[in-house]
Parts: structure tokens; C-alpha cells; sequence
């Protein structure tokens, strides 16, 4: 069960959506996060989160950012994860209260096996392929964990404001 309240989950949505997605679509195109969209992340956060969480609640979910920050540095200096994907968790943490962490952790798991699976599968249909050709994820050795990571952020979102 998902403890963010759906109206914060509501204020953040529209915000959040297209930033995941920019993501998704920027890493498999050129395998890389642009940290203009980390940014962007960030600035949701900054100015929609007064609004849509209480003031000691926001306040709170910033040290999110700087714990998942540290890992995600610790984790790319030991090549286990990419700068960008690093930079975005760590913009994407505040977003998740700490009682939904095990929940994301499961959500981002299946996220990543669905696109990993789907990745793989999409570059071998021609009708998917010759829509996007040049996308360096169809050659590229590392798979884009940008997809994955705003697709898990989404989800969360999703299930925070739609589900039960």
C-alpha cells in the first residue's frame, strides 16, 4: 500500500509525467540523462511540493535527495550505475515518502525487467526499429536505465493518486 496521498500524488502528476518521459526518451535515444531534466525534476519538487504536501513533510524528503545522491555516487564510482541515472534518483527520491521505498524498490524491479524485456524485444521489430533507427540503446553494450527509472517514478505516481 502506497502512503503518499493521492491529492499529492494529483499536484505532482502533470509535472512529473512529461520530465519521466523526456527521460526515457533522451536515454534511449542517446544514452544519455540531460541534466536539464534532473533539474526540472528538482524545480517540481521545490515549487509544487508546498502545495501538495505539508510544510515538516517537504522539508523532510529533501534529505532523500542527498542520501540517494550519495549512493548513486558511490554506486557509479564502482561503474555499477550511470552518472545520469545517478543524478535523477537522487532528483526522483523526495518525490517517495520513506514508508514507500520498499514498495518502489519492488515496483522499480518489475519496471525494469518489463523495459528491459520490451527494449530488447522493440529492437528486433522492424516496425518499431525503423521509426527510431539512429537510438544508440539499440547498440549500446549498457541498457538505459532512464526508461526504467521515470517509468518506476510514473507508477509510483500513479498508484499513489489512482490506486486503492
Amino acid at each position: 500500500m502506497i502512503t503518499l496521498p493521492a491529492a499529492a500524488a494529483l499536484w505532482f502528476l502533470p509535472f512529473v509525467v512529461p520530465i519521466c518521459l523526456w527521460v526515457a526518451w533522451n536515454d534511449m535515444a542517446f544514452m544519455k540523462i540531460p541534466n536539464k531534466a534532473v533539474l526540472a525534476l528538482i524545480a517540481v519538487f521545490l515549487l509544487i511540493g508546498p502545495i501538495a504536501l505539508p510544510l515538516n513533510v517537504w522539508a523532510w524528503q529533501w534529505v532523500h535527495l542527498v542520501v540517494v545522491l550519495a549512493f548513486g555516487f558511490v554506486m557509479n564510482m564502482a561503474g555499477g550505475l550511470g552518472a545520469g541515472d545517478a543524478k535523477f534518483a537522487a532528483a526522483a527520491a523526495p518525490f517517495v515518502l520513506i514508508d514507500d521505498a520498499p514498495t518502489l524498490l519492488v515496483l522499480l524491479a518489475a519496471v525494469t525487467l518489463g523495459a528491459f524485456a520490451t527494449h530488447r524485444a522493440a529492437k528486433h521489430i522492424p516496425a518499431i526499429r525503423n521509426r527510431v533507427p539512429n537510438w544508440e540503446s539499440w547498440t549500446h553494450g549498457k541498457f538505459p536505465m532512464g526508461l526504467p527509472l521515470g517509468g518506476a517514478l510514473m507508477f509510483y505516481l500513479l498508484l499513489a493518486a489512482f490506486g486503492s
